[in-house]
């Protein structure tokens, strides 16, 4: 990848008329260099069993590479045609809510013998017709995968095959999974029952973490096919979706990214925010540093909003912002669901960057000013390095064993404590990459790890984090961390289990709180955000020293927040749900403990830093101003040139944002 390339998602096949030569002249006009097409449309490539019609596919390719515009090819996998279904309703998934109906996307069993059948006739048909078509220079496969909730009989029978294969005996299942409770033993692998009404968590979680293997074998699967025509310099992707929330919120609970991301060539990721005045950013760089994190290096924008809804239609500024803030945190590529805003069916009002009138609106003459700074300052923004000196773990299995045994309330579930940890260090400027369980090569590169409610981890994990911090690492821990093992089996001794030893405390009692507050006000934040909600653990210091207590008459000699030093490093431990200012202010003391505050840090949101090396070995530092008021702060670093001004800048100049704006400085 030499350049950036800005694009959109294109359907000719959804135009109301004839206008592919107008499309591509006001693409160019926008600078646009790169569409997808073809993911969508599997019955207009198939509209018949066995009978194909490529004719739009090779309209718009060659439409397309006249104009010198770059294209990717879907494959049109992710929404089954009526004649399958009708020939075969078994394609249907199966989920624990009955029977599957046509109509919607994402609604067959990616398991199916016919499913996958057909899936790779047709992909084989169409990346063999486009593999050597100039204008393709890569592939994506399906489209925001997942299982689907796939749990058919078919299913079930994979699954007590793979438990078979993961604990070989019965005896030992039940043993992990404590089966013995209401009858729920399994005497012989014939008697496995279907996991879709299971009432124990360890057996639902294991059924859900083989429910995420399903996704990464097809995507896998997938890949491979493709992997057959593509010609040298194309490349295959997927766009990763996140937990959905009426924007990208949070780790997906359906897709293991890490895993399914090994088959890719470049990880992919669709990202959709809150816009206009709730537009913070927060959305963007966590989706960024995630899918950055899945192969440790640059990265696509596959989809991400040029309209949308009405809440989401862009003030002046903001379009040109969020282009670069996903560049920001290491994207190579920024594409727009979708060019055109489509006349019926669902997404009518899921707009795309023209409007349904399809002439020129402000978003897409505001899209011309991106795609003209896009291919200006390509050559100093491609392929962007970054290297943070801190992370933050999450796990797929965590989430999932929080889904089964809730906080109090169900409202606060997994991902809004990771986003709790993530957002306040984003907030104070601390860049961070994503890990997973299977990082554990990868602590030793950062020097503070920040680890959101790991409920359920290998002893082997957190023996890993113990080591970390003795050997000079610094973790913040939240509640509900090192309770459970892989299984959420919980474990037999004192909590938090194995990182008592680093963290230096111990608890066997949790309770839900009702007017607690912690003592003293220890970290100077206004008295509504001094409480504790939801959760609080009752922790006792052993070696820690207490950083918070709680206020209350009968819990008030338990511990809430405590830091240990433990061997070189330190481990902060947070024993209850914390207000997001109080987050903040522990988080702060870890950063500045880890050494890791500087220059960056005195500026804080909605002043927002991001930071990498650029090809030439210059720093490369963006400054966004995340707020409708204007901003100004003093330049702290060395003497460069500010790019999308072209001009040049010292070190100590005051550099004005307005609002929603965008600052580029390359250091010399």
């Amino acid at each position: 990848m030499n350049k950036l390339l800005y694009g959109v998602a294109y359907y000719d096949e959804y135009m109301p008329y004839e206008r592919l030569s107008t499309d591509i002249e006001m693409m160019k006009a926008a600078g646009i260099n790169l569409v997808r097409i073809a993911e969508s449309t599997w019955s207009t490539h198939e509209p018949h069993n066995g009978v194909f019609d490529f004719s739009s596919v090779d309209r718009v390719l060659d439409a397309m590479h006249e104009a010198g515009i770059h294209v990717i090819v879907g494959t049109p996998t992710y929404a089954v045609p009526t004649w399958m279904v009708k020939e075969h309703p078994d394609v249907l998934a199966e989920t624990p809510d009955g029977p599957g109906r046509y109509g919607a996307r994402q609604i067959m069993d990616i398991t199916n013998p016919s499913y996958l059948f057909y899936s790779e006739r047709i992909i084989r048909k169409l990346i063999s017709r486009v593999c050597d078509h100039p204008a393709v220079i890569g592939y994506q496969v399906d489209n925001e995968t997942k299982h689907y909730r796939t749990s058919g009989p078919n299913v079930q029978l994979r699954f007590v095959k793979y438990m078979r294969e993961k604990f070989g005996t019965v005896e030992r299942l039940n043993e992990e999974f404590g089966l013995d409770y209401w009858s729920n033993r399994i005497n012989s692998w014939e008697d496995f029952p279907s996991a879709a009404g299971t009432i124990n968590g360890s057996l639902g979680a294991e059924f859900a973490r083989f429910q995420r293997q399903l996704v990464t074998d097809f995507l896998a699967w997938q890949a491979s096919i493709v992997n057959e025509y593509k010609r040298p310099g194309q490349f295959v992707t997927h766009n990763f979706d996140f937990e959905w929330r009426g924007y990208s919120f949070g780790v997906q609970p359906d897709v293991d990214h890490f895993e399914a991301a090994k088959a890719l060539d470049i990880a992919g990721v669709d990202i959709y925010h809150p816009s206009q005045d709730d537009l913070t950013g927060k959305e963007i760089s966590f989706g960024g540093d995630s899918t950055r994190s899945l192969k440790g290096t640059n990265y696509f924008v596959l989809e991400t909003q040029a309209q949308a809804f009405p809440n989401w239609t862009p003030y002046p500024g903001q379009l040109l912002q969020q282009a670069f803030s996903h560049l920001a945190s290491g994207a190579n590529m920024v594409e727009y669901w979708h060019w055109h805003s489509i006349h019926n069916s669902f997404e009518t009002y899921w707009k795309g960057l023209l409007s349904h009138d399809l002439g020129p609106n402000p978003t897409y003459n505001e899209a011309k000013l991106v795609g003209r700074q896009f291919a200006r300052l390509s050559d100093k923004l491609v392929n962007l390095k970054k290297t943070n000196r801190a992370a933050v773990l999450v796990s797929n299995e965590a989430l999932t064993s929080l889904d089964w045994f809730k906080l109090p309330g169900g409202e606060i579930r997994y991902n809004d404590i990771v986003r709790l940890m993530y957002d306040r260090l984003y907030e104070m400027n601390i860049g961070c990459d994503i890990l997973h369980p299977g990082s554990v090569e990868l602590l030793g590169n950062y020097d503070l790890i920040v680890i959101p409610a790991l409920y359920a981890a290998s002893d082997e994990l957190l023996e890993a984090l113990n080591r970390y911090v003795a050997n000079g690492g610094h973790v913040v821990y939240t509640f509900k961390s090192g309770f459970a093992n892989e299984h959420i089996k919980v474990r037999t001794g004192a909590q938090p289990g194995l990182i008592e030893k680093a963290c230096g405390i111990r608890y066997s009692q949790f309770v839900e709180p009702n007017k607690v507050s912690l003592k003293g006000n220890p970290f100077g934040v206004g008295e509504s955000d001094n409480n504790v909600e939801v959760w609080m653990e009752l922790l006792t210091p052993t070696t820690a020293e207490v950083l918070a207590w709680y206020d209350h008459p009968h819990w008030g000699q338990y511990a809430a927040i405590t830091t240990n030093r433990h061997g070189e490093g330190v481990a902060t431990y947070i024993g209850c749900l914390p207000s997001e200012a109080v987050a903040r202010k522990v988080l702060e003391g870890a950063c500045r403990e880890a050494g890791i505050w500087g220059a960056d840090q005195e500026l804080q949101f909605p002043i927002i830093v991001k930071t990498g090396t650029n090809e030439s070995g210059k720093t490369i530092r963006y400054y966004f101003n995340y707020s409708d008021a204007p901003q100004s702060f003093v330049y702290p670093h060395g003497d460069g040139a500010e790019l999308l001004a072209d001009r040049g800048l010292r070190s100590g100049e005051t550099i004005e944002l307005e609002r929603w704006g965008v600052a580029i400085i390359e250091e010399a």
